[in-house]
């Protein structure tokens, strides 16, 4: 646009979702001479809201953006219908004929409804706005079944509302796995299993063939190309978008082929006046559906209408997201699918017992990383994302396992911290000094920073806290955003305060709804302090995810059995009753290191009917799926072996009897050796006992697993009860002040005074504690009971064990085995397509 001499130039901007709203902010932000005056037409009957936190509406959450000051005219419920490009004039269906000097469009996107038969039937809905979300509301009371058409981001929300709605829920994508612009087909399969997991089916790798209607003629279930199909009362798309570019095509501005609104990179279309930005917008090709995107081309315009001579462009976005699927860890940076044709290798780490999947995409030297997913597990996503381009902190391996997380100072300025927004390092760093900042909600209101999406947050407080702590401040141990404590403290403040609740504590002591941090941490905080079982009622909903089925879940979507076998003793008769299930069953069965018998490759409707005959034969559950003692392993002690000084065996049972069911800030693990030969590797455990012709060595905080560590010896010659007063204080007070996924190794070493320090606590009782400690384990001893035994008698816990909520006794047809060396396995994935 050229010069203009009236002061009071006319801005009209064509729809009112997030990009519209940031291109007003941005423009009230640098406008301070009031050049602009600004008219918002948008076709909602309300302002512009976050639709990235769409699905919070159905649990209450006010979406809505602070509104514009009162320079800006906004009109809801009106639509733009026409554009007179030579008289500078938009058409609205209010009938207004509004005039222009700049004119920005940002219509979005709509919807994309497959042309397949029963498509308009009712009940049949999309997935876009507030008012959808209404509709689907009300239509599915009374209703018990759904459906989602779409496996993506957006699709897969969906489907979690529809069942937060309290349908049954399933999930049809037409691409072989699940959120195929995102994941590779491992993090895909792994992202799979989780949401099956959950009760939810899915269907992926076959179209949609029809919809057909029931006797009312509204929408009943939903056909597959290959004959299947899955009953539906309530059917909602969301298979993708479409540009809104209607008005563009009205007044002969150029489209693309498959729609969008061509403009450049200063978001201009070929007419000077008009610019698109968001979903409608063809910038280098490509229409962006990500929020980060479209806030960038929203500054990029803002640039050019506040400055003729700005040369800001849009150069295109990072596309990298990281979110919470259904209690499901999502990410994906860089570029996820190179591979060996463009100079790339892939680095692959996958747990099927945690359900975690790992890929990074590295150069062909394994000096530049070029991408990644990360499915079950993100915590390293943030420090990941930063370094995509650069150079590798660490051996591709470490990184994998947060071996070279990045503290917050140690990353570039240009780095991007927060893509949403296009905040870097350097602008947090500033912001931080320059405004004073403490906190991360500071952070947050100065730079946007974390504001939109909410997977850069992490990071962000981590730069927060190497700035404070390079000033010399302190900095808070805040265990989230919703939270002003430490896990430590938050333990206090149930204990103190009788909380029963997660919804209580936030109410009385937080703010907000929580997160993916804090639920969990605080479900074991509960489950710590014996506040009823942990799929009772709201704990249910707070649990990591093998908890919510009481077993852990593997690579083809079954799960394992493993039931208790204190201290590796067990009898004939329950050897035989493990060996007719297994048969029974069909499951694959393995010795495990803990000295226990894994039971593999039970379908989850499987389980209730597996764990009553365990039961029955006096089993009871061995936690190998919660943060919780998982096993005391001993030799055997004076018994049987003639170098034995102790009866091993007898104190491991003891043990394990004793601690069974302890919920911790993580897993715990001990052994117990009958003498110095340490058979059973006590050096290595959490808690380790080795005994002396005196009675039992004690050490503590050890570890295998990435970064071993050798336990210390902390107490020599105790006798028995003088060794279980001293494990019954270190646990608890391990549980009352350990961090969050803290393993007592890095706790130990966290300690200011260290063992030193734990050993005048626990033996001297410098704190005044211990008759406290001792109370806590005994209410915990007194109160155990199983939770697989409590399961079995509760008919509403026993719901949640099926494969195909609206088919219980049906298998899932996904899973399938070979035999290897007379067992199951499961089949590789290539296989099973």
């Amino acid at each position: 646009m050229g010069a203009d001499s009236r002061p009071d130039k006319r801005l009209v901007v064509a729809g009112h979702g997030p990009a519209a709203h940031r291109l007003v902010e941005a423009v009230r932000e640098r406008d301070a001479a009031g050049t602009w005056t600004i008219t918002v037409i948008g076709e909602e009957p309300r302002t512009a809201y976050d639709r990235v936190a769409l699905t919070t509406h159905l649990e209450g959450a006010d979406l809505a953006y602070p509104a514009h000051d009162g320079a800006v005219t906004v009109r809801t419920g009106e639509r733009v219908t026409g554009i007179d490009r030579a008289a500078r004039t938009v058409a609205t269906s209010a009938g207004r004929a509004v005039p222009y000097d700049a004119l920005v469009l940002a219509t979005g996107s709509s919807p994309f409804v497959p042309p397949v038969e029963g498509a308009d039937l009712p009940g049949v809905f999309v997935y876009r706005t507030i008012d959808d979300l209404d509709a689907i509301r009300a239509y599915a009371r009374g209703r018990a079944t759904g459906a989602v058409v779409g496996g993506g981001l957006l699709g897969l929300e969906a489907a979690r509302a529809i069942q937060g709605l309290g349908l049954r829920s399933g999930v049809v994508e037409v691409a072989p796995w699940l959120m195929p612009r995102q994941l590779d087909e491992g993090g895909g399969a792994m992202l799979r299993r989780h949401i099956e997991a959950l009760g939810m089916a899915v269907h992926a790798g076959t179209p949609m063939r029809a919809l057909e209607a029931g006797e009312d003629g509204s929408v009943r279930r939903l056909v597959l190309a290959d004959g299947t199909f899955l009953d539906a009362e309530v059917v909602v798309f969301s298979a993708g978008i479409r540009p809104r570019d209607e008005l563009a095509r009205g007044c002969g501005l150029p489209v693309g082929e498959r729609g969008g609104i061509v403009v450049d990179a200063s978001c201009r279309t070929e007419d000077p006046a008009v610019f698109a930005i968001g979903e409608c917008a063809l910038v280098g090709g490509a229409v962006y559906g990500l929020v980060g995107p479209c806030f960038s081309m929203a500054e990029v315009v803002a640039d050019r209408l506040l400055s003729p001579a700005s040369t800001a462009v849009f150069e295109g976005a990072d596309m990298s997201t990281k979110l919470k699927l259904m209690g499901v860890d999502v990410a994906s940076f860089g570029d996820p699918f190179a591979g060996p044709e463009q100079g790339a290798l892939g680095v692959t780490y996958t747990d099927p017992v945690a359900g975690v999947y790992k890929r990074l995409v590295v150069s062909d030297d394994a000096r530049t990383l070029l991408g990644g997913v990360l499915v079950g597990d993100a915590e390293s996503y943030g420090t990941l994302r930063a370094h995509v381009g650069g150079s590798l902190p660490g051996a591709p391996e470490q990184m994998l396992f947060g071996g070279t997380e990045a503290a917050g100072g140690d990353l570039p300025g240009a780095t991007v911290i927060c893509s949403c927004n296009n905040v870097t390092a350097e602008g947090i760093r500033c912001a931080v000094a320059e405004c004073s900042l403490t906190d991360v909600a500071g952070v947050k209101d100065r730079t946007r920073a974390g504001t939109s999406c909410g997977s850069c947050v992490p990071l962000v407080k981590r730069i927060l806290d190497a700035e404070l702590t390079a000033a010399g401040i302190e900095v808070s141990t805040a265990i989230c955003e919703h939270f002003d404590y430490s896990r430590a403290e938050l333990f206090d403040i149930v204990r103190a305060g009788r909380v029963a609740s997660f919804t209580q504590l936030v109410q009385e002591h937080g703010t907000g709804r929580g997160c993916d941090i804090c639920k969990p941490a605080v479900a074991s905080i509960l489950a710590s302090l014996g506040n009823g079982h942990i799929l009772e009622g709201e704990q249910a909903a707070l649990q990591d995810t093998n908890d919510h089925f009481l077993a852990n879940l593997q690579k083809n979507g079954t799960y394992s059995v493993v039931p208790r076998v204190p201290g590796g003793e067990i009898t004939p008769e329950r050897l035989i009753v493990i060996g007719e299930v297994a048969r029974d069953f069909g499951l694959y069965t393995k010795i495990t290191g803990g000295q226990r018998i894994d039971l593999f490759g039970a379908r989850v409707e499987q389980l209730p009917e597996i764990w009553r005959r365990l039961v029955e034969a006096g089993f009871e559950s061995g936690h190998a799926y919660g943060k919780a003692l998982r096993t005391v392993k001993s030799c055997v002690g004076s018994t049987w072996c003639r170098y034995g000084v102790q009866d091993s065996a007898a104190m491991a049972i003891r043990l394990e009897m004793r601690y069974r069911g302890l919920r911790a800030p993580h897993k715990l693990k001990s052994a117990v050796s009958g003498c110095a030969r340490e058979c059973a590797e006590a050096q290595s455990k959490d808690f380790g006992v080795i005994a002396t012709e005196n009675g039992w060595n004690l050490y503590l905080a050890g570890n295998g697993g990435m970064r071993p560590r050798h336990a210390d010896l902390f107490a020599t010659d105790l006798t028995d009860d003088e060794l279980i007063t001293c494990i019954d204080r270190f646990l608890m007070f391990y549980i009352r002040t350990a961090d969050r996924l803290q393993r007592t190794a890095s706790w130990l070493e966290s300690l200011d005074g260290g063992l030193d320090y734990l050993r005048e606590v626990i033996v001297d009782d410098r704190l005044g504690i211990c008759a406290d400690l001792d109370d806590a384990m005994a209410r915990h001893v007194a109160s155990y009971s199983d939770e697989w035994r409590d399961t079995l008698e509760d008919p509403e816990r026993l719901r949640r064990f099926v494969s195909f909520v609206n088919a219980p006794q049906t298998p899932d047809p996904s899973i399938a085995f070979e035999v290897e060396r007379d067992q199951i396995k499961p089949l590789p994935l290539e296989v099973k397509r």
